[in-house]
């Protein structure tokens, strides 16, 4: 980092590290749980069916899948590999290009649609259900600049193998 001394959280950050820890270690673990109980998907499995639910065509380019999902490449293959296995996702090449598309079938849509409305609950009794319309743009508010601040820093390297 530059520094011989680490430049050490103070007591307001670090409270609010602590809830942020909380809330990234909880949350996930809790949509995880109601979709495989509901829906016999994991989150991200959900999340990149309805992702491709929302697609132009209900396609999309693995790379643009894999960012829109927040993924990287290789865990967004393996998941559309085990999406394709049960019949909701099928890969169709791209002319001229060593990429693929991803592509919602039928029966994917169909899963996804029966999934939502469980998934949604869950999101609105264990996220909104709490929050006033102020807050809620609060949280969109700090959201983005956490995710701008989490970006730079991998893209200087920091958090990557």
């Amino acid at each position: 980092m530059g520094s011989d001394s680490p430049r050490w959280l103070d007591a307001n950050q670090q409270a609010a590290w602590r809830t942020l820890v909380s809330v990234v270690t909880r949350l996930p673990a809790a949509l995880d749980t109601q979709t495989q109980r509901d829906s016999d998907l994991t989150h991200f499995e959900y999340f990149t069916l309805a992702q491709l639910s929302e697609s132009p065509g209900r396609r999309a380019q693995l790379s643009v899948l894999a960012e829109s999902t927040n993924s990287s490449l290789s865990r967004l293959s393996h998941v559309i590999t085990r999406l394709t296995k049960r019949g909701w996702v099928y890969r169709e090449p791209i002319p001229g290009s060593r990429g693929s598309f991803a592509v919602l079938t039928d029966e994917g849509y169909a899963k996804v649609a029966e999934a939502a409305p469980a998934h949604v609950e869950s999101v609105r009794q264990l996220v909104f259900d709490g929050l006033d319309d102020h807050q809620v743009r609060l949280l969109t508010e700090l959201g983005a600049v956490l995710v701008a601040q989490l970006d730079k820093g991998l893209a200087a390297g920091i958090g990557k193998a």
